[in-house]
């Protein structure tokens, strides 16, 4: 089960996140974010109630992070240490911008 949260603010869109992101569930969010990219310069990620990530979630992050780099940036949020240990053996925490 995966809340997706939308909060925007101008050409900022602001994504909370809550349950899981995996295979089930990535889908859900790659659809919610493609519909949003055309109005957004700024991607917020928060990751603050994320439980768990899998490498269908890495996917939907590695293309979001893609468009959003020719848009204007992207950043992720929040982030507890069992995402953030995925993000560090995957090497995704030298492409993503955490804080």
């Amino acid at each position: 089960m995966l809340d997706i949260v939308k909060e925007r603010s101008g050409a900022e869109l602001t994504v909370l996140l809550s349950g899981r992101l995996d295979t089930e569930t990535a889908p859900e969010l790659q659809a919610v974010l493609e519909k949003e990219y055309v109005d957004t310069e700024h991607l917020v990620l928060d990751f603050e109630k994320l439980a768990y990530m899998s490498s269908a979630g890495l996917r939907v992050l590695m293309g979001a992070q893609k468009i959003m780099t020719h848009r204007g940036g992207m950043v992720v949020k929040n982030v507890n240490e069992l995402v953030r240990e995925v993000f560090d053996v995957t090497g995704f925490a030298d492409v993503l911008t955490i804080e």
